[in-house]
Formats: structure tokens, sequence, C-alpha cells
């Protein structure tokens, strides 16, 4: 009975791709035109060809077939889903990492956004002449200060710096070198030749995300808990 009903419908759909052919030049098959004809013809062969697999590979299981279909139309649903929202779930993914990784940027071209973190500050992964640096926002700083390790791993020569300018830290006052940036960049946010600071070993735990760069952008913000930061176009 399975296999005169396989063979009926191969026959059916031969009939349906004959017609097709004979219309290849245009006009409809119907209510349909022909490339909606072909389609049908398509989904439907498509449709025969899984469930008589699945009939081959479940015969005598009905329960074991039902649920092997139901388990890959799932998946094929899931598939068009993702990829019909794919853009909606990257934002969706960005805010994700966003709250579960500190620093993590979600970028929106020239406008960046970084969640606070658990401790109440924004914390903020640069890139500092192409080196990733681990940063926290300080809006009371004057100028982007970077420790040290920072700086070295910024490619700054340290053997030569000055360390003439004053600055105060939460360790007291100490000595800084000032020093130019040949480029930050946060996100889609890329500022060059910023004034920044190197502090002597040991006086900082973490490099500080200053006015020298806050100041270059359009504008900047804290909104609850995220801080937005725009560019200019």
């Amino acid at each position: 009975m399975r296999l005169r009903l396989l063979w009926l419908l191969l026959a059916g759909l031969a009939i349906a791709l004959l017609i097709l052919t004979t219309r290849s030049g245009g006009g409809s098959v119907g209510p349909l035109s022909s490339g909606q004809f072909g389609q049908l013809t398509y989904t439907l062969a498509l449709v025969v060809f899984v469930g008589s697999a699945v009939v081959a590979m479940f015969r005598g299981r009905v329960v074991q077939a039902v649920t092997a279909a139901l388990v890959w139309i799932v998946v094929a649903l899931a598939l068009v889903v993702g990829y019909s929202y794919r853009y909606e779930l990257r934002g969706v993914g960005d805010r994700v990492m966003a709250e579960l990784i500190p620093g993590h940027v979600i970028s929106h071209g020239r406008s960046v956004e970084v969640a606070r973190t658990f401790n109440g500050d924004f914390d903020v992964t640069a890139e500092i002449n192409g080196a990733r640096v681990g940063m926290v926002l300080d809006t009371g700083a004057s100028s982007v200060v970077l420790t040290r390790e920072a700086a070295k791993a910024a490619g700054l020569p340290l053997e030569v710096l000055v360390y003439s300018a004053e600055v105060d830290t939460a360790n007291g006052r100490t000595r800084a070198a000032p020093v130019k940036l040949d480029r930050i960049a946060i996100g889609g946010l890329v500022e060059r030749s910023v004034d920044a600071l190197v502090v002597q070993p040991g006086q900082l735990k973490t490099s500080l995300l200053g006015m020298s760069f806050l100041n270059r952008l359009q504008s900047w913000e804290v909104r609850g808990d995220r801080l937005l930061l725009r560019g200019y176009p």
C-alpha cells in the first residue's frame, strides 16, 4: 500500500514537472504562475523524499517516525526564524555579552554603549596603538592615564619618559609622564593624537579613560546603567 502511494505521488510530480517544462516560457498553471507552480512542485518533491526516507527508516515504528519528523520541523523553523531575525538577534547577543563580560562594547558605527559593572564602574576595553587595554571611565581625570604595563603594551618608549607632571591618584599624589597616543579606538570610535599620562610603576591598578578622550566626542552621557559615547560623523 505504501509503495503504491509512493508511486502515485511520484507519477503526479512527474506530470507536474512535464507541465512546468512545457510552460517554461511564462504563463500560469491554473491560479498559479509558472514560478509559483515550480516552487510548489519542488516543495512537494522534497516532502515526498523526506517522508519516504522517514518511512524507510522507521517502518513499523510510527511513534518514532512522527517524533523524528517533529524534531526536524522544529529545527527547520528555528533556522528560518534565526536567519530572518539575524540582525535583531545580533543586537541581543551584544547586550548579553555586555552584561556578562566587563568592558564589552556594543558598537553602532560612531556610537558605542557600555554596561555598568557590578561594582558600579564602567569598564571599557580600548585599543591603544593597536594593543587591547582595560580601562575605567573616570570623568574626574583631566587626561587619559595609563599604567606602565599598558604603556608598554601600546609600544610607548618607557626608557625615555620624563615624569614631569603631578597627578592625584587613589594612592595619593604622584608624578606622571606626558605622552601623545597615536590612536585610541573604542568599538567604532577612533580618535588620533590623544594626550595622555603614564604614571610611575605601582601607582594605578587600571588605566583611566579621562577627559582628553571624552572631550573629543560629540557627546557622552550616563543613562541608567549604560554609558553612551557618540563621535562626530
